[in-house]
């Protein structure tokens, strides 16, 4: 009797570590994921920031809109992203330079589409 008994839990231990399981790898993927977003875009907020910066101050390095977006595209540490993702004007508050960038999710229900993320920096000319 004892030993049908322990055969019929081996099973239900089982289903119960499954749905456990995959229950924790949703929240540890969802963390991951939230993590990157904020990593990017903390990313693109600090090469706008910077490449607003140079044009304002470096004139040498970045005279054009198109010297600002090349000078921005490198200041994106760990990011592969084109130089196009960035756009460069003069405003009032001086040199401004935007960002967006797609973004897609390790977990592709989260957001089947993924997002876009944008970033805006201004620096007084």
């Amino acid at each position: 009797m004892a030993g049908s008994r322990t055969l019929g839990c081996r099973g239900t231990v089982a289903v119960e570590y499954a749905l456990v399981l995959s229950a924790l790898l949703i929240f540890v993927f969802g963390i991951m994921d939230a993590g990157r977003v904020l990593w990017t875009l903390t990313t693109l907020e600090r090469a706008a920031e910077v490449a607003a910066r140079c044009g304002a101050v470096n004139t040498a390095t970045c005279a054009t809109a198109a010297e600002i977006q090349s000078y921005a595209a490198t200041q994106a540490f760990g990011l592969t992203i084109a130089s196009t993702a960035f756009t460069s004007s003069t405003a009032a508050c001086g040199a401004l330079v935007t960002a967006s960038f797609p973004f897609t999710f390790v977990i592709p229900w989260i957001a089947t589409s993924g997002i876009t993320l944008a970033a805006t920096a201004c620096y007084p000319l």
